[in-house]
């Protein structure tokens, strides 16, 4: 009798993701990472209203306006009959709205961007009046008002009726009673979040959203993209833009160049309150699909977790090494920040999970001050019964929290938060020399060394371990000669259309008119930003060779 042949189970695909995590408690608002990388990426004409990385106040409505409502927007992804589809709508439907996308924020929806005549301070005539720098659009030059802006809500400046237009609080009202004089508010920071199934590559028409096998960036070809905004449509973050220059689509690259070298962001680099952790996580991309299709949307935020794997697991190690992965990331993977605060403590959530677009840019939630509201009434403000029983009516509602980052569901959010009660507890007893009470990290699931690493990571981590980002794998790009800097920053490069002529200064200060001459044109070309939708103009469609004569 011929032995059976037994063959060995194939090993299963294992991917990396470069992934970041932001401790809310610690953001204090100062727009520091938004300008630094606004300097770096988006300071170029066509880009003034574009925000790679921005800070919002919760409540608010956020950047841009009401982003969140996908009523209105159709972003992310939606199961219909157990499968998912993007809210857009399938390729018919999409082919059908190439020229008219009802679906597709406005610049007034983000903000009519704005700069100030510095120069009527100085060459205003001399009069009985001081001058003033009036402000002017960024976009045309002339004389505008400011009526909006990236962050309008900070400080509550929008006031309570802008308040009362948050879409996360309208959903939420009838448990939550806003009233201005007892707002709760936090910072929230927000970039691309790299999804592991993104909603924007799957809407893009011309394939020119892609997401690298390498390290899961999710990048814009700029020579395939057309303009189509589709983009832009599908992404329930709003974190895709539109160069109304270039005609080009533009978003957050996750500072891959800097990645790639082994170093962090830019808006990680320059964050003041130390609040953001950079990190590799290993996945299974089979499950992926999976996980996001699960039927409740309170069950996703548990079916990504399910999607990770644990590098010091062996098996995951060999299975990895066979994926392609060398082991300076599988290393890389089991010293990461990222995965520690979002598997092993599992203090980090991700925003709006009911997107299904399966986030890798997580959060851990911020704690309100409760020990000050318990020792105004009476109470030990870190006795520990009283830090966990106060958790559930902290001034930040945890409904409010919930609909950010559980899809509504309070337990995991509240689990978060006793955690980090449990670790602030634990640790006043050891800075006092007070006897340490074992059963306050075991009744948070922790054990006492887990609260003393979460303790380090959060407060007290160096920098090479809130980043550990390994340097990249692929090959060495060719020398292109004498191309330095960015593609972006003179005439043809990749994202520059032909015939533009393009300076850079005109961002800060754009002439009131502009010239028509051929040196100014987009070769006859339309500009799709200023379309209505309606007709067939000039310019709708590259010119014939015959037409062109």
């Amino acid at each position: 009798m011929a032995p059976r042949n037994i063959s060995k189970p194939r090993p299963r695909r294992v991917m990396a993701q470069v992934a970041m995590v932001m401790n809310l408690d610690k953001c204090i608002g100062c727009h520091t990472c938004s300008v630094t990388c606004k300097q770096t990426w988006t300071n170029r004409t066509g880009t003034e209203y574009v925000w790679f990385n921005n800070v919002e106040t919760r409540p608010g409505q956020g950047y841009p306006r009401g982003y969140e409502d996908q009523d209105k927007w159709k972003g992310g992804w939606q199961l219909k009959h157990g499968r998912l589809v993007p809210r857009t709508g399938g390729r018919a439907r999409r082919l059908a709205r190439l020229f008219a996308n009802p679906e597709l924020p406005t610049l007034d929806d983000y903000y009519q961007p704005w700069t100030y005549d510095y120069e009527n301070l100085t060459t205003a005539p001399l009069g009985d009046d001081l001058p003033s720098a009036p402000p002017r659009s960024l976009i045309d030059g002339r004389p505008t008002g400011i009526t909006w802006g990236p962050n309008w809500d900070d400080d509550l400046g929008g006031g309570p009726e802008q308040l009362s237009a948050d879409p996360v609080l309208r959903s939420m009202s009838e448990k939550v009673r806003l009233e201005y004089e007892q707002a709760f508010m936090f910072y929230l920071p927000r970039i691309c979040e790299h999804c592991l199934n993104p909603s924007c590559v799957a809407a893009c028409p011309s394939g020119a959203m892609y997401k690298r096998i390498e390290d899961g960036i999710v990048l814009v070809d700029q020579d395939r993209c057309r303009g189509w905004r589709m983009c832009v449509s599908g992404c329930p973050y709003k974190k895709v833009y539109f160069n109304h220059t270039t005609g080009k689509a533009e978003k957050c690259t996750f500072c891959y160049p800097r990645i790639e070298a082994g170093e962090p962001t830019v808006c990680s680099e320059t964050c003041v309150g130390r609040l953001r952790y950079l990190g590799v996580m290993l996945y299974d991309p089979d499950k992926v699909g999976a996980a996001a299709s699960v039927e409740s949307e309170q069950a996703l935020y548990e079916a990504q977790l399910g999607c990770f794997l644990d590098p010091d697991d062996p098996e995951v190690a060999r299975d990895a090494e066979s994926s392609g992965i060398p082991h300076d990331w599988i290393e890389a993977a089991r010293r990461s920040p990222v995965r520690a605060l979002i598997t092993r403590f599992r203090v980090a959530l991700p925003l709006h999970p009911e997107y299904r677009t399966m986030p890798m840019v997580w959060y851990v939630p911020p704690l309100s001050p409760v020990v000050e509201a318990l020792t105004a009434t009476g109470h030990d403000g870190e006795d520990p019964a009283s830090l966990f029983g106060a958790i559930d009516s902290l001034r930040i509602p945890l409904a409010y929290l919930a609909e950010l980052f559980t899809a509504g569901d309070p337990a995991p959010v509240e689990a978060a938060l006793c955690r980090l009660a449990a670790m602030r507890a634990h640790m006043r007893r050891v800075n006092l020399g007070e006897e340490q009470d074992p059963e306050i990290a075991t009744a948070v699931g922790l054990t006492e060394q887990d609260v003393l690493d979460m303790y380090r990571l959060l407060a007290l981590a160096k920098y090479d371990e809130r980043y550990v980002v390994p340097t990249s794998y692929t090959g060495p790009t060719p020398n292109d000669g004498d191309t330095d800097g960015c593609s972006l920053d003179g005439d043809g490069g990749p994202g520059m259309m032909p015939g533009r002529d393009f300076d850079a200064d005109t961002f800060h200060a754009p002439p009131p008119e502009r010239p028509t001459g051929s040196a100014s044109t987009l070769r006859g070309r339309l500009n799709l930003l200023n379309w209505n939708g309606t007709g067939r103009p000039a310019g709708l469609f590259p010119q014939t060779t015959e037409q062109s004569r």
